[in-house]
């Protein structure tokens, strides 16, 4: 028997630089740069002043607003790149064989540094009982499940700044184990927060260059001080290519390979030689049947940090 093949049959985008895939893209392809000001909280006393918003952004435009209260806003950017990525794909499939994978690295972090403030604030402990659901990262699929009726395995990946991308892998080990017929992939996040900014300038991986936020995301970059904060979800459908054919489904790519590992040697530094990011690599290309001279795009991770470039560009040259 053959391998499985895996196809991408939805995709929906909420993002800094356009709300809905085709917006996404064609702001993407223009050139246009999400970082800005920030809008969300005060940042007088704050070094780092710019972000990636979300701009324009009225959830009561694609959400009940009831629902909308009673989410985090990192589950209100689930929920709609999810509604796209469904609504794309035209899904017709038993309930029961619908499974959602999620990743997110701190969840509803923005609730809870605006409700530890409002505390401080007010001397109280008075907070809704919404409160920890919003809190929680797996809540943001439990949400998408609810509105959607899904009722198959639903799981939640925290792996920081890999969470997307393992939520997509993760998906299609359920697809290649029989536990789904579908499985939507979402990954969703939103750490503006004065709690996030100064926690990350503390650790010197923020740019500064508020002056000129359009340029302060320099990866690889000789004059590079720092990654942006960023916010934003997307979502895809991901089915076997046999149940898409059968069913007519409009196919937008195929995954071919997927791994995960570990360098085993710091908990934020990377191997200074990049020898785990380029097993990973080496381990995702055996698994795709391919060899590195097929391979014409590279999404880096380009954090934009002097470390952490320096040794991607390491690994990546090594391989490539």
């Amino acid at each position: 028997m053959g391998k499985e093949r895996i196809v991408i049959t939805g995709m929906g985008a909420v993002t800094p630089v356009g709300i809905g895939v085709t917006a996404y893209w064609e702001n993407l392809a223009a050139g246009k740069s999400g970082i800005s000001h920030i809008t969300r909280f005060d940042t007088d006393e704050l070094p780092v002043q710019i972000a990636a918003e979300v701009q324009d952004f009225y959830p009561q435009e694609f959400l009940p607003k009831k629902l909308v209260r009673n989410t985090d806003i990192f589950m209100q950017f689930a929920l709609i790149a999810a509604k796209e990525a469904l609504a794309q794909s035209r899904l017709d499939a038993d309930p029961e064989r619908i499974g959602i994978v999620m990743g997110t690295a701190l969840g509803g972090i923005s609730t809870v540094a605006e409700t530890q403030a409002a505390i401080t604030e007010k001397g109280k402990y008075r907070v809704s009982p919404h409160v920890v659901p919003k809190m929680l990262g797996n809540i943001g699929a439990a949400q998408i499940a609810i509105m959607h009726g899904i009722k198959g395995p639903s799981l939640t990946v925290n792996t920081a700044c890999s969470s997307g991308a393992d939520a997509i892998g993760t998906a299609s080990m359920l697809l290649k184990a029989d536990q789904a017929d579908v499985v939507i992939a979402v990954g969703a996040e939103s750490i503006l927060s004065g709690l996030m900014t100064a926690g990350l300038h503390s650790a010197r991986a923020l740019s500064t260059n508020n002056a000129d936020p359009e340029k302060a995301s320099r990866p690889f970059d000789l004059k590079r001080d720092g990654f942006v904060m960023g916010e934003g979800a997307g979502a895809i459908v991901l089915e076997k290519l046999g149940r898409a054919k059968t069913r007519g489904a409009e196919i937008h790519a195929e995954l071919l390979g997927y791994a995960n590992n570990t360098d085993a040697y710091h908990v934020t530094s990377p191997e200074p030689h990049g020898y785990g990011e380029v097993r990973c690599m080496q381990q995702a290309l055996r698994e795709a049947g391919l060899t590195a001279d097929a391979i014409d795009y590279i999404n880096a991770h380009g954090t934009s940090t002097k470390l952490g470039d320096e040794v991607e560009t390491t690994a990546i040259k090594s391989l490539f």
